[in-house]
């Protein structure tokens, strides 16, 4: 269980990403808003309490696997594993400019520490059961190892992910984790207007997967969750994060316009009071 200090500590290291993915946006003067902002306690927990990693060894080959399907909403990915340790916080402001290794989508030849590149949507869970099912095949070397993938809820209109999960539950592969970000939002709308995904954790479960649905924004009831996944051994498991998109700043949440926009220089500095005053009172709440 988590501590109350750790509680404090993970909000601010979050709301801290979300601050570094404003800057980072509004400096490239293009990217995704809304998805990274939603998914900063999710990277948090993981990057800061559940993987087994080290920014010191990044290729240690012990670490746990992490997938990012939903390759646009790279700016957390960045921004966390750079208040990881992974690279400065200063190379965070060359998001998506020429030469820069941070471009719009994750690309492994420029940042050999991300175990995939990514961006056509709907292609990150086979890959990530592609790397359980070897990792089987290999004998596993002994290391207790889970590979986690992140998924976008709009992905899962691409037949190409019903395709892995039928695989995974064929498969048996109780150490893969999918983790998806049910914002409700995609570019063009909201996903139930779009393509109903709704029920979408009995649709998972009818493919005989472990189904959690938990409160993305919740470190306790997070912690639990991927406690439990872990716990899970004869088939895989699905945690259905319900995220807020534009998650810190109130301008922003649920607004899917803001799925692929950045903010202007005037957006970014009232997100960034917002954010800074948030972070203010966590501090003096847990005083």
């Amino acid at each position: 269980m988590l501590t109350d200090t750790k509680i404090k500590n993970l909000e601010t290291v979050a709301n801290n990403i979300r601050e570094s993915i404003i800057e980072m946006l509004v400096e490239a003067g293009s990217g995704h808003t809304a998805g990274p902002l939603g998914m900063a306690d999710i990277f948090t927990i993981l990057f800061f309490d559940v993987l087994k990693h080290d920014p010191q060894i990044p290729d240690w080959p012990e670490r746990d696997r992490l997938v990012l399907s939903n390759g646009h909403i790279c700016p957390v990915y960045y921004a966390t594993m750079a208040h990881a340790g992974y690279f400065p916080l200063e190379e965070l402001q060359t998001l998506r400019k020429f030469g820069s290794r941070l471009q719009g989508h994750p690309h492994r030849e420029f940042m050999p520490w991300l175990e995939t590149s990514s961006g056509p949507l709907g292609a990150g869970l086979s890959q990530a059961v592609g790397m359980a099912i070897a990792d089987r095949m290999d004998g596993g070397n002994g290391v207790d190892r889970f590979v986690y993938c992140l998924m976008s809820d709009g992905e899962l209109d691409e037949g190409n992910s019903w395709e892995a999960i039928m695989l995974a539950a064929k498969e048996k592969i109780h150490n893969l984790i999918a983790i998806v970000d049910r914002n409700n939002i995609q570019i063009d709308g909201y996903t139930e207007d779009i393509m109903p995904l709704d029920d979408l954790a009995e649709k998972w479960r009818a493919f005989n997967w472990h189904v959690i649905e938990v409160d993305g924004h919740d470190f306790r009831a997070l912690s639990q969750a991927f406690n439990q996944a872990k716990a899970i051994f004869e088939k895989p498991t699905v945690i259905i994060a319900h995220t807020i998109p534009g998650k810190g700043v109130k301008e922003f949440e649920r607004d899917f316009h803001w799925h692929g926009k950045p903010p202007s220089l005037d957006e970014a500095k009232m997100a960034l009071h917002e954010l800074r005053t948030l972070g203010g009172k966590i501090q003096s709440e847990h005083q």
